[in-house]
């Protein structure tokens, strides 16, 4: 026989993760939203009528279909039921503006739009600023009005019976569009084979398995939701949906339901852990806090160690990475070699590449920065989870993936441990008369003040230096500092440069559909009435 021919192949599908719940996890509650508890034999049948749904609607192999809605039941059921379809699955950011939406449903070319009742006046909003009107679905709301169908009483008239798509591993299964801070919203494109082989290695990397129950507080509808829809049901873990982040409803919805692990951005985090009902709340369950989606200060990764009794560790992804690159997860050969305050610190860290994985750091000329944990660079990482490309968008695809690596824009150090500490975003780095000043080094030293409650340092116009540092600063409840003080706090752990030229106090921070601080917002009333930044 030639050696050329292969056998047995089969495509790499995350139909198979649902497919193997169903198969050994039937009759365990997979999902629970609300009052409403699914089997993983009921969800996978619910998945199968929503394939089967979709082409009774006339739609084909490949069309879009996009959802508006909250962490719901229907949108997990859609990670399965729209590739069964052989269909991509396009989840919406339900926080971007009316025009952003409908920019992302006609460059999708989206064919179905199943929206949540909530969203009817954003819906009605959209519509007339669509070039192609798709067929729309209500969830739990009334058929009608712009409406034409209701998603249960699709899902009841349609068959239990499975499709079998010709599956293309190297297809779109997932059309996530990023948010960004300048210009309109980009498609990413993710495989069934990103898709597949990074739930295989966030899997590796985490561990979790059928004990694990995993709340979700990252919304669905944010690059994959992290991966938890895919490796929690391929290890026949329980999902539990958070519609709304609430720090009350979170502690409720952990104590409730014995939630094992959170996956969450610094701010969500940082608002459980300083509020003033959390000991009120049985959070013991939890085994382990995965912080991601910006840098976490190390006195919040100690904070919620000390506080609540659970292991934090930091993580670090990009959509364009679906998305998980690296985990500060311990490797027990350097924590048994270390002094204990420096295994803390690096739990802290941006972390080292998971498995499948491979991350360099480099410089302006491509070269490899020394590790040292000093010189900086920007991450570039090369894997199977590195998306398609860019939606219809050959040019910026170009442009972030070049000579086989992702050029990610994020600029770090790394150690001799292989371990990658975040520094910035190069366009949040601040130059001050030539020296470059990592905002989130500025960040961490504010927020290890006790009053500190949240932080943003950002870049502002500077007369003799071009730019300098000024920090926004939320404080905790009850809890009083004065510029002066803050500023000299910095001073006692930054060089002088780096110490913010202003403090501003606010009530609050404006995020973005993460938790993540929109530094762009933060940043531009500095800036208005200026023709050009200056770097």
């Amino acid at each position: 026989m030639p050696s050329d021919v292969i056998l047995v192949f089969v495509p790499l599908s995350v139909l198979d993760f649902r497919d193997r719940a169903a198969a050994y996890f039937g009759e365990k509650v997979g999902v629970v939203d609300g009052e409403m508890s699914l089997t993983y034999r009921v969800f996978g049948e619910r998945t199968h009528r929503l394939a089967n749904a979709l082409h009774d609607l006339g739609l084909q192999p490949g069309d879009r279909v996009s959802f508006i809605t909250y962490n719901t039941h229907q949108l997990l059921e859609a990670y399965y039921g729209v590739p069964e379809a052989g269909m991509v699955l396009n989840p919406i950011n339900i926080r971007l503006t009316p025009h952003d939406i409908a920019y992302i449903l006609d460059h999708a070319q989206s064919k179905a739009v199943f929206f949540h009742r909530d969203f009817t006046p954003l819906v009605e909003a959209i519509l007339p600023q669509l070039s192609t009107r798709p067929v729309f679905g209500v969830m739990e709301g009334e058929r009608g009005g712009l409406a034409e169908h209701e998603y249960e009483a699709l899902l009841g008239g349609s068959s239990t019976e499975p499709r079998h798509p010709q599956i293309d591993e190297n297809g779109i299964a997932e059309l996530f569009y990023t948010s960004g801070t300048t210009g309109l919203p980009k498609g990413v494109a993710l495989s069934q084979r990103n898709l597949y082989l990074h739930a295989l290695n966030a899997e590796i990397a985490l561990r979790f398995d059928e004990d694990d129950v995993v709340l979700h507080v990252v919304p669905l509808f944010h690059v994959n939701g992290w991966g938890v829809p895919h490796f929690v049901t391929m290890t026949g873990g329980r999902h539990v949906m958070l519609r709304k982040f609430d720090p009350v409803a979170l502690m409720q919805h952990v104590e409730r339901h014995k939630v094992t692990r959170l996956l969450g951005v610094p701010a969500i985090f940082n608002a459980v852990l300083h509020h003033h009902d959390r000991p009120n709340h049985d959070l013991s369950s939890l085994r382990q806090l995965i912080i991601g989606g910006s840098p976490a200060s190390p006195a919040l990764v100690r904070a919620l160690e000390h506080e609540i009794g659970v292991q934090a560790i930091v993580g670090y992804g990009l959509s364009e990475t679906t998305p998980i690159v690296t985990l500060a997860q311990p490797r027990r050969v350097l924590t048994e070699a270390e002094p204990a305050t420096r295994a803390a610190e690096r739990q802290a860290m941006t972390g080292w590449p998971i498995p499948g994985t491979a991350l360099r750091v480099a410089d302006s000329s491509g070269a490899d920065v020394r590790p040292d944990g000093e010189q900086i660079g920007e991450i570039l990482v090369r894997s199977n989870t590195v998306m398609i490309g860019y939606y219809r968008d050959p040019d910026a695809t170009s442009l972030a993936i070049r000579d086989g690596w992702l050029h990610t824009g994020d600029m770090a150090t790394l150690d001799e441990q292989g371990y990658v500490v975040i520094k910035d975003r190069s366009k949040d780095v601040i130059i001050r008369g030539g020296e470059n000043i990592s905002s989130v080094d500025v960040e961490n030293a504010i927020a290890a003040h006790p009053a500190v409650l949240e932080v943003a340092v950002v870049a502002a116009p500077d007369e003799r230096f071009g730019e300098a540092p000024v920090a926004l600063v939320v404080l905790k409840p009850g809890a009083k500092a004065t510029e002066k003080e803050l500023k000299a706090h910095c001073k006692a752990s930054l060089a002088r440069f780096k110490v913010p030229r202003e403090f501003h106090f606010r009530e609050s921070l404006p995020k973005g559909g993460t938790g993540k601080i929109l530094k762009s917002e933060l940043r531009e009333p500095f800036w208005a009435g200026m023709t050009e930044r200056v770097h």
